[in-house]
């Protein structure tokens, strides 16, 4: 009996590596608007994501920091 294949695990930041790659010749002017409003709302969603991990840095900052 024949086992299936492992699934392969891609290494953390795989998908940006593979949207830089990809050849947007092909695409229409509405594509690439499409795409640009698709990476713009990825961006606001990172850069929100970043803004959450700062507050909890800091916040565990503020509670284990010695007084001075």
């Amino acid at each position: 009996m024949a086992e299936e294949p492992a699934e392969v695990r891609r290494p953390r930041g795989w998908s940006m590596i593979e949207i830089g790659r990809e050849d947007l010749e092909s695409y229409s002017v509405g594509e690439l608007e499409e795409r640009i409003t698709a990476l713009e709302a990825e961006i606001a969603r990172t850069r929100a994501q970043t803004a959450r991990k700062q507050a909890g840095q800091a916040a565990a900052a503020a509670l284990f920091s010695r007084p001075a």
